[in-house]
């Protein structure tokens, strides 16, 4: 009997547990409203309730002029042959702000089963009644679209900066905003002409490609506001930037007057267009102190971290060190820090590889740096700390910090030639044991022989065709260490392969109707193509000048214009509703045999 009592006890525990983990109680509301003007205060329950009581201190800051309305809705759902039903019940009240201000609104609550339940609470700001202003709409002819004014406090677009005094490379968060007053339908864009941040590094943040509004006070004024363009900035100059006014058409419906009396039998709405220009906004560029020698770019916060693949090797082993800088900041634009190897070592050239994400709160990421090399001789060697510098905008200081010391142990290997390497930079030894060839020792067995090759005309003739292929031998390898030492000529050479590359990544992103991935791929493929063709940094390289680069390479003025086109192109449709597939295949073709020409024109 006992242990019954105390399994019914557990079960009714346990039961009314999960009762109270299930049992939602939300309170909702808008987060901003117009003196006088009323509003909804909802209350949702997925559970039958009584008893429901209003939030502590409601009507000290809201009159309550209607309420509860209640009523209830079901919604059915099945998932892999089970169907679950789901009850709502609603309590409505409408409610009149009393003055000005910004209002907490604490939790109400609500009897379910004989247990209390609280919502959660709000906060509501209230602010002065707009003075109603209709514009001025005149009769319209048929199929004519009109122009009009809306007034610049019911329709205007703005960039709204996080920051707006920095040090030079700091980031700033930027955001282009479309503030509606809510008694303004709008339908569509007609034009839009997007801010291009000159001056700026900029990497944009992923944002939906459908725009959606959400209420925001601004000016005391309540809008309906749509986030057109987020970008993270790092100015690249110091002194003032000015991001200049930018303008975009917008479509908006609005009713027709009426004309007579007949108008209230055929009386609608038109489409009209109005245009909306920007604020100027302008940013305070500080420079940064004197930089200390171990400072490589670096502006936010950072940690550095490194790591060594082998510490005991034989004198044919390669070595990796993985240096790894991680941290939030303008980490793309942070160079190669330099590593202090002893002169025993053969030393090739580090690569880079930068992994970041773009967020509202910033960039973040790493940049990993592999340092290859290899020591001719066997020892015990150290291999010193990497310093890094990097400046805290948040205290205004410069920050050192550095890698620990890694000990290299190395015996000899054997008398053959060149490297045994285990990691991904093989190719980068392809080079050794070609250079010098080693004199094989031991005796050698003799023989007596009777002819002589010495001295016949078929022994001179081997002999200077072999030298002449040596010598041959020697200039092209020359040439091949020459072309590997200068990055900028080998990278002009691979310039149109990486950018054809990326074409072939566009058509596949166009095939599978991927619009903006399609747009940004061309995009990628013609700034590399540009900056490994002109010598010119990515961070520098913008539309101006790129074109003047283009000129002064006797670049047709037609192929630049095609050139330009192309550029407009991609970065109106990341923005702008998909125009078909057909239009993505023009634009890829035309891409294609831009860059074929280009090829073609520019001068090595």
């Amino acid at each position: 009997m006992i242990k019954k009592l105390i399994t019914y006890f557990l079960f009714f525990i346990l039961t009314a547990g999960v009762s109270a983990e299930q049992t939602k109680f939300e309170m909702s509301a808008p987060n901003a409203v117009e003196m006088g003007k009323q509003f909804r205060l909802s209350f949702t329950l997925n559970e039958r309730g009584s008893n429901l009581q209003l939030p502590p201190g409601l009507t000290d800051n809201f009159d309550v002029l209607m309420g509860p309305s209640t009523g209830q809705s079901t919604r059915m759902q099945s998932i892999n042959g089970r169907t679950t039903t789901e009850v709502t019940f609603s309590y409505t009240y409408i409610l009149r702000a009393k003055e000005t201000g910004t209002f907490e609104i604490r939790p109400a609550t609500i009897e379910v089963g004989g247990d209390v339940f609280e919502s959660n609470s709000l906060k509501i700001q209230v602010v002065k009644a707009k003075q109603q202003s209709t514009p001025q709409s005149q009769p319209q002819g048929e199929g004519e679209q009109q122009s009009v004014d809306l007034g610049g406090e019911n329709l205007f677009v703005r960039v709204e900066m996080n920051k707006q005094n920095v040090f030079r490379g700091e980031q700033i968060i930027a955001t282009v905003k479309l503030y509606v007053s809510p008694d303004i339908p709008v339908s569509g864009f007609d034009e839009v002409n997007l801010p291009t941040f000159e001056g700026f590094y900029t990497q944009d943040i992923e944002i939906p490609q459908q725009i959606n509004f959400s209420r925001e006070v601004y000016n005391d004024r309540i809008y309906q506001v749509g986030i057109l363009k987020k970008t993270v900035l790092f100015p690249q100059q110091n002194g003032k930037i000015t991001v200049e006014p930018f303008s975009m058409s917008l479509l908006v419906q609005q009713r027709v007057r009426q004309r007579s009396f007949f108008d209230d039998f055929f009386s609608g709405v038109r489409t009209v267009k109005t245009t909306v220009t920007s604020d100027p906004v302008s940013v305070n560029v500080k420079d940064l102190p004197p930089e200390p020698a171990n400072y490589y770019g670096g502006v936010g916060n950072f940690n550095i971290s490194s790591e060594i693949n082998n510490e005991n090797i034989t004198t044919n082993d390669a070595v990796t060190l993985k240096v790894t800088i991680s941290g939030s900041g303008n980490i793309r634009l942070i160079r190669t820090p330099e590593l202090e190897l002893p002169t025993d070592f053969e030393v090739y050239d580090p690569r880079s590889n930068d992994n970041v994400q773009t967020s509202d709160n910033g960039v973040s990421g790493t940049k990993t740096v592999e340092y290859l090399f290899q020591p001719r001789f066997e020892g015990d060697y150290t291999i010193p700390s990497v310093e890094f510098a990097y400046f805290n905008p948040a205290t205004g200081r410069y920050v050192t910090k550095a890698t620990r010391e890694h000990s290299l142990h190395v015996t000899k290997g054997t008398d053959q030639p060149g490297a045994v390497v285990s990691s991904t930079r093989r190719e980068d030894l392809q080079l050794i044991g070609q250079d010098i060839r080693y004199i094989k020792q031991g005796n050698p067995s003799l023989r007596e022989k009777g002819f002589t090759f010495f001295g016949t005309p078929l022994f001179y003739s081997v002999y200077g065709g072999s030298a002449l292929l040596f010598l041959a031998l020697i200039a092209v390898y020359r040439k091949k260490a020459r072309e590997n030492a200068n990055a900028a000529l080998v990278r002009n050479k691979k310039a149109n392969r990486i950018a054809v590359k990326r074409l072939k990544t566009a058509a596949g992103f166009m095939k599978k109707n991927e619009n903006e991935a399609f747009h940004e791929a061309i995009l990628k493929a013609f700034w590399g193509y540009l900056s490994d063709k002109l010598g010119i940094p990515v961070a520098n390289l913008n539309r101006d000048s790129a074109v003047e680069s283009l000129q002064q390479r006797n670049v047709e003025e037609a192929l630049v214009n095609d050139f330009v086109d192309i550029i407009e192109q991609c970065e109106f449709a990341q923005y702008a509703p998909s125009e078909g597939s057909e239009a993505r295949s023009d634009l890829y073709k035309k891409a294609v045999s831009t860059m074929s020409k280009l090829e073609k024109q520019i001068k090595k």
